[in-house]
């Protein structure tokens, strides 16, 4: 959806064949049905060798047109509605580093917008609580994308960063959020796996791919620990863990 909303496409397998209920199952079941609703166009096309049972043409979808960019634009605000006042209070934190105002907001949006089953009662592939939280926070800083270059699960350093906010101007600091869920077998609280996800940050060196603009004293970074609804969120600057 991130890459659609800014102009690009992607490859997939359409099945002309629509059954509506294959929509709680098979994630090609939604592109073919935007596909038939006239909200994607098709650009170009490719033959798939069978793999897992599946054959065919694939192919390359995209917006319509400005029109469906924008209606997509305000469906995802939207989305966020609900918690309009909290996000606005949130980006105000981040932006002042307020750690303890952004804990309280997102443990106030999370009480709101999340269900144990979105958010898990424990670490698990099927409920998959980090996507859950890491497009919640990516929702909530939508109104930060004339400031910032929001860019998320991009390769930098030796891995892969969640989210990462790169200023578009020098006078901005760069920012670096790694997520992950408190699990009671490797971490004795959900402190311990925020410090985890800043470690992460720091070891796989995520800052690599902003420092030539930031430098290592204007780049921050936020470890988020998850259990069920609530959230904690750990971090600073980026220049006072290296020294530890």
């Amino acid at each position: 959806m991130e890459d659609l909303l800014r102009g690009k496409d992607f490859c997939t397998i359409v099945d002309e064949q629509i059954v509506f209920h294959e929509l709680d199952y098979d994630q090609n079941a939604i592109w073919s049905l935007l596909l038939a609703g006239g909200y994607l166009k098709i650009t170009g096309y490719e033959v798939v060798e069978p793999e897992l049972g599946r054959e065919g043409t694939a192919y390359h979808l995209a917006l319509t047109n400005l029109e469906m960019v924008v209606i997509f634009r305000k469906m995802i605000r939207g989305w966020f509605a609900l918690c309009s006042s909290s996000y606005n209070d949130f980006i105000r934190a981040l932006l002042e580093n307020d750690l303890e105002s952004m804990n309280a907001y997102m443990n106030q949006v999370a009480l709101a917008l999340a269900s144990s089953f979105d958010s898990g009662n424990k670490p698990s592939e099927k409920s998959e609580p980090e996507r859950f939280y890491h497009g919640l926070v990516l929702g909530l800083m939508v109104d930060l994308s004339n400031r910032y270059i929001i860019t998320s699960n991009r390769e930098s350093g030796f891995g892969k960063y969640d989210v990462l906010l790169e200023p578009r101007n020098y006078a901005d600091d760069g920012i670096i959020f790694e997520f992950k869920v408190s699990d009671a077998r490797k971490e004795k609280s959900m402190d311990d796996t925020a410090k985890t996800a800043i470690c992460q940050i720091i070891d796989r060196k995520y800052a690599a791919c902003i420092e030539g603009k930031c430098g290592r004293d204007r780049i921050r970074v936020y470890g988020f620990a998850f259990r069920e609804k609530e959230v904690l969120i750990q971090g600073g600057w980026l220049r006072e863990y290296l020294r530890e």
